[in-house]
């Protein structure tokens, strides 16, 4: 497309399309030519969904072919006043002078996915495409280059977290979401590093005698600026910033040295993340917290869950087994809710699994729901596994297990969570009377 050597450094080899610096220097352009009447103009990326696969499947040269076969496509659904280039080994962008809207705007784009849906001729073979595409808006002459492609990118991302051919077009309100995502994210590394976050312990009972046999560590954290803030905003931003492993030490450090000061029966359940069970040292970073607080690792149950087990099934596997070696139980969180097969719980031998609240809501009214949590007691029974169900509100719901031999149960119908001096009040009152007692 371009064959002046003066533009080479502004042109993709491959594809013949833009490369970034050319797309840098044209929205620069466009935002110094509206700098007194800054009429709206549209930046987008598009990042071709699943393309390592069929690059590793088909060969890199077949790779190449479909980028060229995707860089004529969308060059051709261009208007006259759009620029199209290629950012990134399988990202492209788009500049749209003449769009105003953010109705417009994904309008186009969802033109452009079904586009490059269309399938690709690789010699006698076929394959096809998605794409996810995340869109921005210039609406003042504050904004920069810079800015208006790093919106872009946080649009992407939000696309590609939503699902395969998703568009997103960067909101106000998604900027005020990601600037208190930050807000939390700062405040969270310094409760972490000040040991503000707090471990609240909920009962886990014999559904049968009603007695209580351990507790489930959940961490609680209220900021002194923010207030409280749920563990579901949280936890998921301590994952994505990489601040889960020392929040979880933290929290177990202090659950543990709780849990010392309760009967020797009752086990801590403790739960595990996707990404510590991808970091290979997290067994003996719980072994040296166990070891600085005294607790007898054959009280403690780890909780993983099926998607955390997906990650990488490796490392889970050593962590499992660095755990088994101190005495710990390890235990299947949220089952029927991944992607794990039941080969799973051959290969990693549980001692537990917890059956999902989902099915259990629904047990009283939902035949599915009932076949299915049979199923899984049969199938627990078979493999000689402990089995705790989970979000357990009402009677009606725990006489329903029981009837199905489900000897384990988990549930506001037994007490919420509480913090350490509640829990070990109610352990108390406990042990003087019968227990009928809630935790609250």
């Amino acid at each position: 497309m371009a064959s002046n050597p003066a533009d080479l450094e502004f042109t993709d080899p491959l594809t013949g399309l833009g490369n970034h610096r050319r797309l840098q220097d044209k929205i620069d352009r466009l935002i110094s030519e509206r700098a007194d009447d800054p009429a709206p103009f549209a930046v987008g990326l598009l990042d071709l969904d699943g393309f390592k696969p069929i690059n590793d499947l088909f060969g890199r040269a077949a790779g190449d072919f479909i980028l060229q076969q995707v860089a004529l496509r969308l060059n051709a659904a261009m208007d006259d006043s759009a620029t199209v280039a290629r950012v990134g080994a399988d990202e492209f962008a788009f500049l749209y002078p003449m769009v105003f809207s953010e109705d417009a705007i994904s309008q186009k784009t969802r033109m452009l996915i079904e586009i490059l849906s269309a399938p690709y001729d690789i010699g006698e073979r076929t394959a096809r495409l998605s794409a996810s595409v995340g869109c921005s808006l210039f609406y003042s002459g504050d904004e920069t280059t810079a800015h208006l492609l790093n919106k872009a990118e946080t649009a992407l991302y939000h696309a590609k977290r939503s699902g395969r051919g998703g568009v997103v077009v960067y909101t106000r309100e998604m900027e005020e979401a990601a600037k208190r995502v930050t807000r939390i994210e700062q405040a969270l590394r310094r409760a972490v590093s000040a040991g503000e976050v707090e471990p609240h312990f909920q009962p886990i009972v014999d559904l049968v005698s009603r007695k209580t046999i351990g507790f489930e560590t959940l961490a609680r954290w209220t900021d002194r600026d923010l207030g409280f803030v749920s563990p579901a905003t949280f936890i998921p931003i301590a994952e994505e910033r990489g601040i889960i492993a020392p929040l979880s030490q933290l929290v177990l450090r202090k659950a543990t040295e709780a849990a010392r000061a309760w009967p020797e029966h009752l086990f801590l359940s403790f739960n595990l993340s996707p990404s510590q069970l991808v970091d290979q040292n997290t067994g003996l970073q719980i072994l040296s917290i166990l070891n600085r607080t005294g607790f007898d690792p054959r009280r403690l149950e780890v909780e993983i869950t099926e998607t955390g087990l997906m990650t990488d099934p490796a490392s889970a596997e050593k962590i499992v087994n660095d755990l088994r070696r101190i005495g710990a139980r390890i235990s299947l969180d949220d089952f029927g809710t991944g992607q794990s097969s039941l080969g799973r719980l051959r290969e990693f031998n549980f001692d537990k699994l917890k059956i999902d609240r989902a099915f259990v809501s629904s047990i009283l009214d939902d035949k599915p729901s009932e076949h299915i949590i049979r199923a899984i007691l049969a199938m627990c029974e078979g493999l000689n596994m402990d089995v705790v169900a989970e979000g357990i509100e009402d009677e009606g719901q725990a006489a329903r297990l029981e009837q199905f031999g489900c000897a384990g149960g988990q549930g506001f119908l037994f007490g919420r969570p509480s913090n350490a001096e509640a829990t070990l009040g109610y352990l108390r009152n406990t042990l003087r009377a019968p227990q009928t007692a809630n935790i609250s």
